[in-house]
């Protein structure tokens, strides 16, 4: 093994008679062994492009998931090469398709036998590569629009279960990620175990501003079940989404429109006092100060500290109502509590 990890520190350079020069440095870096599953794909009708994965690894986002907007998403893993990301997006970026950044990385690695990757361009063109020199349970499987791929897995047949689960399931390209990443999991999975998990989703065009299409970005990094945490945290940014769209309605000056999303996120998350909190501060903006009593008073009932931001809040303009108000708030929410 420490003959292997040795070699593995090598420079890969793309020949400069390609249109673009693409440097793999691993100066200081030993080649960890990541064995996981993971998932690329674009969703056909939004364009956007999606990479998940799961692992007995720490922080495996941190290494394996790769995405940019309107340019593509890898997923490298095995003994990995993270710099294979940045690398297939740089040739991606100048015009390349999927299949000619993988094979192109790939040749020029003295190592292709002990990696796995996967990548999906902004067009749907899929490439991924499984060495021999994987540790089996491994392989991939490519279908329309992604590619699933395992290594170290504790029984054979994992990219099979994905794929047939990505093809069949419900929801965004969000949700048939996860639901490809499940599939593994109830084959067996990891043979070592589970411990993080990560999922990336960008917007299908590229602005310039890779950051402003960061659609989906969550990673759980140690748990006992990262995939149901993972889970819990998608659908927890789906609330905030709600919450979001409702600012901005207020904004707008539409406030039915923002206490419908409001609402929507507060029956997501029932319990989650943020919401609520800011849900009747919106409410008392509108000018109904009576409907934001209870909501206020199982905030305070819950946590008191939140007493203490009405008149913060005040001060900045961002609750727009007179002291006395405030002071008919905390005086009296506590009495228009809802039962629990």
């Amino acid at each position: 093994m420490r003959q292997l990890l040795a070699v593995l520190i090598v420079s890969l350079t793309v020949p400069a008679a390609m249109s673009q020069s693409v440097t793999l440095d691993r100066s200081g870096f030993g080649g960890r062994p990541v064995y996981t599953y993971s998932i690329v794909a674009r969703d056909p009708e939004t364009g956007r492009l999606g990479v998940a994965v799961q692992s007995h690894w720490f922080a495996v986002g941190s290494l394996v998931i790769w995405a940019e907007p309107g340019v593509g998403a890898v997923a490298t893993q095995s003994f990995i090469e993270p710099r294979y990301g940045a690398s297939a997006l740089d040739l991606m970026r100048a015009d390349w398709t999927a299949r000619q950044a993988l094979d192109a990385i790939v040749k020029m690695d003295p190592h292709p036998e002990v990696r796995q990757v996967a990548i999906i361009d902004g067009n749907g063109n899929v490439a991924a590569h499984t060495g021999e020199r994987c540790i089996q349970y491994a392989g991939h499987l490519v279908g329309q629009g992604f590619s699933v791929q395992a290594n170290l897995m504790l029984n054979p047949g994992v990219p099979e279960e994905m794929a047939s689960a990505f093809t069949q399931a419900n929801g965004g390209l969000a949700e048939r990620m996860l639901a490809a990443l499940e599939a593994a999991q109830r084959h067996g999975g990891d043979l070592r175990g589970r411990q993080s998990a990560a999922m990336l989703i960008v917007g299908g065009r590229s602005t310039g501003h890779p950051l402003e299409q960061r659609i989906v970005d969550l990673h759980v990094e140690d748990h006992p079940s990262p995939l149901e945490e993972l889970g819990r945290l998608l659908r927890l940014q789906r609330a905030y989404n709600h919450m979001n769209r409702g600012d901005l309605a207020i904004e707008a000056g539409n406030v039915d429109a923002a206490l419908e999303e409001y609402g929507r996120a507060e029956s997501m998350f029932p319990d989650n006092v943020e919401m609520k909190f800011w849900h009747a501060v919106s409410l008392v903006n509108a000018g109904r100060t009576g409907e934001s009593l209870p909501l206020f008073g199982d905030v305070f009932a819950r946590e008191p500290v939140w007493r203490e931001l009405l008149p913060r809040l005040s001060e900045v303009g961002i609750l727009d109502t007179s002291q006395a108000t405030i002071t008919r708030i905390v005086g009296e929410a506590g009495d228009h509590r809802p039962a629990r």
